[in-house]
């Protein structure tokens, strides 16, 4: 049973399905993928939203204009 929860967009199997999803369609816009390694393409975009997750914390705790606070119980 799974009692650990992430954002879906942390989960490396969204990503590959997205990869294969968007690898396989490529076809229609006329894309060649014959030197495309799927597993790299997909560790290279998880590193992408990686970072683009990371710059998008920081630039919403720069621009915050509230406090964190912690609730006591």
């Amino acid at each position: 049973m799974m009692t650990n929860e992430k954002p879906w967009f942390l989960s490396k199997t969204v990503w590959a399905s997205i990869v294969t999803i968007l690898l396989s369609c490529s076809s229609f816009f006329h894309i060649s993928t014959d030197g495309i390694d799927q597993g790299s393409l997909t560790d290279t975009i998880i590193e992408f939203v990686t970072a683009l997750s990371g710059i998008v914390a920081l630039f919403g705790r720069v621009s915050a204009t509230t406090l964190i606070t912690r609730k006591e119980i």
